[in-house]
């Protein structure tokens, strides 16, 4: 065996620097995401706030056009301070992803987004049908007055 990478090894495994110090061979990482939630549930108790039950989703909409999206988010509320704390997996979704199930959701604000949404949306479809519409490759023309019926006869 080669001594010197024997050495080398036996340095790194040791926790101190002296001789005699404990070796440690798996270095444990520790996680904090359950001391996060202890701190909040303690924040929200000094908060006098009361857990509110069957929500399922919750949406928020930002002034970009995009939507956070909560689903099956924990809520929580005190109503005589005007308090609401969700809290939960939270996704950032564009408006068009979470069209049809939040249209009953929308106020005059998110309505109006929507319509320029797509309006925008509209043109940029007419503008590439534009292009599209000159390239007639997909469909051949039928030449001399001939018909489908007449062609299928023919290829069979």
């Amino acid at each position: 065996m080669d001594t010197e990478k024997l050495a080398r090894m036996q340095a790194q495994v040791r926790i101190g620097n002296g001789k005699g110090t404990v070796r440690r061979k798996i270095k444990k990482v520790h996680k904090s995401s359950g001391t996060d939630e202890k701190k909040l549930q303690q924040s929200l108790k000094k908060l006098n706030v009361q857990p509110i039950q069957a929500i399922e989703e919750v949406n928020m909409f930002k002034s970009d056009g995009n939507v956070i999206h909560f689903s099956a988010p924990k809520v929580h509320s005190a109503i005589s301070s005007n308090l609401f704390a969700i809290y939960g997996n939270a996704e950032e979704k564009e408006l068009t992803e979470l069209v049809p199930g939040i249209l009953n959701q929308l106020g005059p604000d998110s309505l109006a987004s929507l319509r320029k949404l797509a309006e925008s949306y509209q043109s940029m479809q007419k503008a590439g049908e534009g292009k599209d519409g000159d390239d007639d490759d997909d469909i051949p023309e039928l030449v001399d007055n001939e018909t489908f019926e007449s062609k299928s006869a023919e290829v069979e």
